[in-house]
């Protein structure tokens, strides 16, 4: 992808068959990415990125400041974290087929002698997407019914730049399993965020209403999803 520079910002310009230009701070670095439309201007593009800059530096310094998990290794004794709190990991090695139990402030991990980091890696990753799963239906009847307009399907997979994504056009929604590590709260907010972009495709007055009307807390939640600890591979 094509690098334009912006005052101080190295910033990755995307040129798309798109009607408005949107800009993105991604984590977990704070890179720049613009998505304009065919014929939009240089000139109009860097104006639009100097309007917008207060709030990328905002992002940046948040991702700046976000906490790191270290780096996961999977043996007995690790600290994981499911639905914001920690738990103890521990291996356990056996004949049988590969599963992960929760026991008391433990996570169990069974696996066969000589099992790979990267399939221990998979493991949990399938864990926590499954834990997710569980929860989803609940919450999309929930604010589905609220907000009266529900996903035509949903997918649940582990993302490296966003907590969920809305298709409006599909009216389809993808949540990030990693929000299994993040408290209970942090999902629905994520869920209650997707399914108002199936009415509303921009983080406008309109859509923001949405949010205070259904979740005035809304702030305060995500302000705890992104002080929480992450871990971006």
């Amino acid at each position: 992808m094509p690098e334009v520079t912006i005052g101080s910002l190295d910033v990755e310009l995307n040129r798309k068959d798109i009607k408005n230009l949107h800009i993105s701070v991604l984590p977990p670095d704070g890179r720049v990415r613009v998505s304009a439309p065919l014929k939009l201007t240089e000139t109009a593009i860097r104006t639009a990125v100097v309007h917008r800059l207060p709030w990328i530096k905002r992002q940046q310094h948040n991702f700046a400041n976000q906490l790191r998990e270290s780096a996961r290794e999977f043996v007995s004794g690790e600290t994981h974290y499911l639905w914001g709190k920690r738990y103890r990991l521990e291996v356990i090695e056996r004949f049988g087929k590969h599963e992960i139990k929760l026991s008391g402030n433990r996570l169990r991990m069974y696996v066969r002698n000589g099992t790979t980091l990267e399939k221990r890696t998979e493991l949990l990753n399938s864990y926590y997407r499954q834990e997710v799963k569980l929860k989803l239906p609940m919450l999309l009847e929930l604010w589905g019914q609220n907000l009266g307009v529900r996903p035509s399907s949903y997918l649940v997979r582990k993302m490296r730049t966003k907590w969920g994504s809305c298709n409006q056009n599909q009216k389809r929604i993808l949540i990030n399993s990693e929000l299994a590590k993040k408290p209970s709260d942090c999902l629905e907010f994520v869920v209650l965020h997707e399914i108002a972009h199936l009415l509303e495709r921009h983080h406008n007055d309109r859509f923001v209403a949405l949010l205070d009307k259904n979740m005035p807390q809304w702030p305060e939640v995500k302000a705890l999803l992104n002080k929480l600890p992450v871990h971006f591979d």
